[in-house]
């Protein structure tokens, strides 16, 4: 079936099941989400002693090199032309790029170097990145109606949080039966994170047809589209509060363990379970939060999240030191509310890219996606390299 004959499912109401299976390489990546920014930094600082400085320079310099990677794949995506469509191809090429970098970055040799780091950190951003885009610039083009968007990323936000909880849970859950294996936690993690990259992506592209969106005969993408997008009163309102709504949360996320077991008073067992605390949130808080912007409006619904998680991380230093159940409540509200800033954003950015294409009749999805793609690394580069590195 080529990309011209295939059914258009942008203006139809998938079923849930259709939507589930075509929201599954989200379990992998909201694994990877968590996995990455918290665990793996201290891995290599601590048990293989690379040092704080050095693993924060190694984060923030691929991440922000990582930027130009997205702009360029978001310019070619759109350009795309193939029998098996415009996205489903480069998922498909990603897929085990991403498999074979987790690999030799969660499951490195006894002795690595500082360029071991920086090149398995290179090939892990460039193979999430070929299936991170492609996704959700897919997802963008599935609903034609505007809160449509809202139930297609809620549920694809759900998926990935039930992967952020299994990479939590698996390590606790196989301690014992792992004692005197050789296995540590992050080999666990990997256990889960690979298979669900190939079950992920093949669910995606075997279950759910995609729509070519068309452009106007002739019409040629450029560089210089990137300036003209970004040059958008709305789409820099979006950038400028994506960048914002991520830096606080992964800032949060480099310092986590250090900040809870050394001035929270936890030990690393009843961080990780308060950090369960914080991503299961996300299970109730995508779908009803979700709900809400359908009734109330996905920017009047991210600004009172924002608002709300401000504050309550403004209280967080006076909660009492090692009060396990306070705490654990604290982090349930806080997830709450953090479901919102990815799910509300990216469905935003959709309607950004249909009000280009009435005004332009330029499909330029891949490319605005790309862009915040990129402000997410960078936010995510400075996190951990100013907080390891200061």
């Amino acid at each position: 079936m080529t990309a011209s004959t295939q059914p258009s499912f942008s203006h139809q109401h998938l079923s849930l099941a259709r939507l589930v299976a075509f929201a599954m390489p989200s379990l992998c990546i909201g694994a990877l989400a968590l996995a990455v920014p918290v665990y793996l930094p201290q891995y290599y600082a601590g048990h293989f002693k690379l040092g704080l400085a050095a693993v924060g320079a190694a984060f923030m310099a691929i991440r922000l090199l990582d930027t130009l990677f997205d702009v360029g794949i978001g310019l070619v995506m759109d350009r795309s032309r193939t029998r098996f469509g415009r996205y489903r191809v480069w998922m498909a090429a990603g897929a085990p790029l991403l498999m074979i970098a987790v690999w030799f970055l969660f499951t490195p040799p006894m002795a690595v170097s500082f360029v071991y780091l920086i090149v398995t950190l290179l090939l892990y951003y460039i193979g999430y990145s070929l299936v991170v885009l492609p996704h959700v610039s897919w997802a963008s083009v599935l609903a034609g109606r505007y809160h449509e968007r809202s139930r297609i990323f809620g549920v694809i936000q759900v998926v990935g949080v039930l992967g952020a909880v299994t990479v939590i849970l698996l390590p606790i859950v196989l301690k014992a039966p792992l004692v005197g294996s050789g296995i540590d936690d992050m080999a666990v993690r990997a256990g889960f994170v690979i298979p669900a990259i190939a079950l992920g992506v093949v669910l995606a592209l075997t279950t759910t047809p995609e729509r070519v969106v068309s452009d106007h005969a002739g019409e040629t993408l450029r560089a210089r589209d990137y300036w003209a997008m970004i040059s958008r009163p709305d789409m820099r309102r979006i950038i400028l509060a994506d960048f914002c709504l991520a830096l606080g949360p992964l800032w949060m996320s480099a310092v986590y363990l250090f900040y809870f077991r050394n001035v929270r008073g936890f030990t690393t067992a009843n961080a990780s379970l308060l950090l369960l605390a914080y991503i299961a949130a996300g299970v109730a808080g995508a779908p009803i939060l979700s709900w809400v912007a359908q009734r109330w409006g996905k920017h009047r619904t991210v600004m009172t999240a924002a608002a709300g998680y401000s504050l309550g991380l403004i209280g967080m230093g006076v909660l009492p030191r090692g009060a396990f159940a306070l705490v654990g409540v604290f982090m349930f509200v806080m997830g709450f509310l953090a479901s919102s800033f990815v799910l509300l954003d990216r469905a935003m950015v959709a309607d950004v890219g249909d009000a280009v294409r009435l005004e332009t009749g330029k499909h330029r999805v891949g490319l605005l996606y790309a862009m915040i793609s990129t402000t997410q690394k960078i936010a995510a580069g400075l996190s951990i390299g100013f907080s390891f590195g200061m």
